[in-house]
């Protein structure tokens, strides 16, 4: 195995959960490694070292399809299984490829039907096995996440923060992952004083942060990149944050993590993953034994029952605690 193609087209914590497979693959085989995604993930790509080159959809399939023939792979290593990827497949049918087990059916049956059936493996592992076969195994690092020197923030510079600070990710790709700005403001109260905050998100979360800021409370949301804002959140003290693609990047740079859940769950194979070799810091805040929950397996742009009690009960006063105890026991 010379050259191998590894297809994850999105989205951005799932791209970041494939760097266990890429720097195992690596470095137990050394082959040439591909990747396959979209154009707003290739600038992550290229600063891991383990790539070698990075391929987007930028150009459409008539431009990249040619191209990946051309390469002459010797595996292709679908790790989104979908259309798309089979797409890849189809046109490069000579090349072997293999998959991973994507677990639909389970979280299928978890939405309409609350039966557990998950896997007890986290997503990361899952896509690593999808090489057992080739002798590729866990090396209990955990993830990577490389941010290039040029992307490097200082907060405390740049917004005249003192000591130590936390960070608040605030978006999330679905409503229904993210606690609504009541709750944050709730959990601000109980914090701010304490410790500086810094709120972290892209420009979809602007306007919310707009209603957080106080004294002591820093919006970075629009503002920074997403290597820069992972600088930021490396620098924190601790990361609260929703079920979203900036968890993973806080576990792969082995961030102390309190993660708020809401219409998914974290049985579906993507809590915070710090490697099987590596101290667990994550605390998991949720909802037990809502009949609702979960409704959707990626979340939803609304609560199907209109009451979002999965968000609106969570108690902050426990998210708040578990930060401030934990910090002034260390």
């Amino acid at each position: 195995m010379k050259k191998v193609l590894i297809i994850r087209f999105s989205a951005l914590g799932d791209v970041v959960l494939t760097s266990l497979l890429v720097r195992c693959l690596k470095t137990q085989i050394g082959p040439e490694i591909h990747y396959l995604t979209k154009p707003p993930f290739a600038g992550l790509l290229n600063a891991n070292p383990w790539i070698d080159r990075v391929w987007t959809l930028e150009q459409g399939w008539s431009g990249i399809l040619p191209l990946l023939k051309a390469e002459k792979f010797d595996l292709i290593i679908d790790l989104h299984k979908n259309l798309r990827s089979l797409r890849v497949k189809l046109a490069l049918w000579r090349v072997p490829s293999t998959s991973y087990q994507k677990g639909n059916l389970s979280k299928w049956l978890s939405v309409y039907f609350k039966i557990n059936r998950f896997s007890k493996d986290h997503i990361a592992i899952r896509y690593l096995n999808s090489l057992r076969k080739y002798k590729v195994f866990d090396d209990g690092k955990g993830l990577d996440f490389f941010i290039p020197d040029a992307d490097r923030v200082d907060p405390h510079g740049h917004f005249g923060i003192k000591g130590p600070y936390l960070a608040l990710v605030i978006g999330a790709a679905h409503f229904t992952k993210r606690p609504p700005v009541v709750k944050w403001q709730e959990l601000i109260s109980l914090v701010n004083g304490k410790y500086p905050i810094v709120l972290v998100g892209g420009k979809d979360e602007q306007a919310a942060a707009d209603r957080l800021v106080t004294g002591g409370v820093y919006n970075a949301c629009g503002t920074f990149t997403i290597q820069q804002s992972a600088s930021i959140l490396q620098q924190a003290l601790a990361v609260i944050t929703p079920d979203t693609g900036m968890m993973h990047i806080a576990a792969a740079l082995q961030k102390p993590i309190r993660s708020i859940w809401g219409s998914t769950l974290a049985e579906f194979g993507f809590w915070p993953f710090y490697g099987n070799g590596r101290e667990d810091q994550n605390l998991s805040f949720e909802i037990k034994g809502l009949s609702c929950r979960p409704c959707a397996r990626f979340g939803r742009k609304a609560c199907p029952k209109g009451h979002f009690n999965c968000m609106m009960q969570q108690n902050m006063s426990w998210v708040a605690d578990s930060v401030l105890t934990r910090n002034s026991q260390d």
